[in-house]
C-alpha cells in the first residue's frame, strides 16, 4: 500500500464514521494487501537466494578453475530474462551498475536525517488497538 493510501485509512477513522460494515470491509482489504505484501516478499527472497546462491557458486567455480565459471550465474539470469542481448544493452546494465554503486555510496555516507516535526512522522506503536466507539 502506498503511503496516501494509509492517509486515506487513517482519515476514514478519524472522521468517526464507525460503520461496523466499512470497518470490516476495510480490515478484510487491509488484510487481503497484507498477505500479497507478504506473497510477493517471499517471492522476491527466494529470487534473491537464487540469484545470491548462483553468485557464490560462480567465484567458488573461478577459485576452483573451472573451465566456465559464469556458468552458473548465467543459467539463472537466462531462467528470469536478464542476461543482456546486444552491445546497447550491454552497456546499459554496465551504466545502471555504475550509478547503483554510486548510490549506494553516497548513501553510506549521507547521515540520516530524522525530523522529528511534523503530521507525516506519526507513527502506530504497539501491538494492541482498539477503535474509537
Amino acid at each position: 500500500m502506498t503511503r496516501s493510501e494509509f492517509d486515506d485509512i487513517r482519515a476514514h477513522l478519524a472522521a468517526e464514521a464507525d460503520h461496523p460494515d466499512d470497518l470490516l470491509l476495510l480490515a478484510r482489504s487491509l488484510l487481503d494487501d497484507l498477505e500479497t505484501a507478504r506473497m510477493r516478499e517471499a517471492t522476491l527472497r527466494s529470487y534473491y537466494l537464487r540469484l545470491l546462491t548462483a553468485a557464490r557458486a560462480t567465484v567458488a567455480a573461478e577459485t576452483a578453475g573451472h573451465p566456465e565459471p559464469l556458468a552458473f550465474l548465467v543459467d539463472e539470469l537466462g531462467k528470469r530474462g536478464q542476461l543482456p542481448a546486444g552491445e546497447e544493452e550491454v552497456n546499459q546494465v554496465l551504466a545502471d551498475a555504475r550509478t547503483a554503486a554510486a548510490l549506494v555510496a553516497a548513501l553510506e555516507q549521507a547521515p540520516v536525517r530524522r525530523s522529528g516535526t511534523g503530521a507525516r512522522v506519526r507513527r502506530c506503536a504497539g501491538t494492541s488497538r482498539t477503535l474509537p466507539r
